[in-house]
């Protein structure tokens, strides 16, 4: 079982992640602004994230993993059970859902996260 706080370190290792509470009940962390995984601070376990489509046919096969609600049309996820992932698993899905959101940054913005560097 992969406790949610190891979780939110892989997602604070990337770079420029900020974290927000919205909604009173969810912890999401953002790049540039722009929310790429959601936790749950009222669940037992409940963290939502983008995924590719690809990805999102996938992990919805599996036991506690479904489309996560409000996010319908984005191929989001989300997981009810920790063991649903691998640990290993878990850093590249995060890490791709990181992705996926920073390049659909603007480029100004992009770059001010890589410090000029894009």
């Amino acid at each position: 079982m992969y406790a949610t706080d190891k979780i939110a370190a892989i997602i604070q290792q990337l770079p420029s992640v900020t974290q927000e509470v919205k909604w009173e009940v969810n912890e999401c962390f953002l790049i540039g602004g722009k929310i790429f995984a959601v936790r749950s601070l009222v669940e037992d376990f409940a963290f939502s994230m983008k995924v590719t489509e690809e990805d999102f046919y996938e992990l919805t096969e599996r036991d506690g993993v479904f489309q996560a609600p409000y996010f319908k049309r984005n191929q989001w996820v989300k997981i009810s059970l920790p063991n649903a992932l691998t640990a290993a698993e878990w850093r590249q899905y995060l890490g791709r859902a990181y992705q996926l959101v920073f390049e659909k940054l603007t480029k100004k913005v992009r770059e001010e996260i890589l410090g000029g560097f894009e």
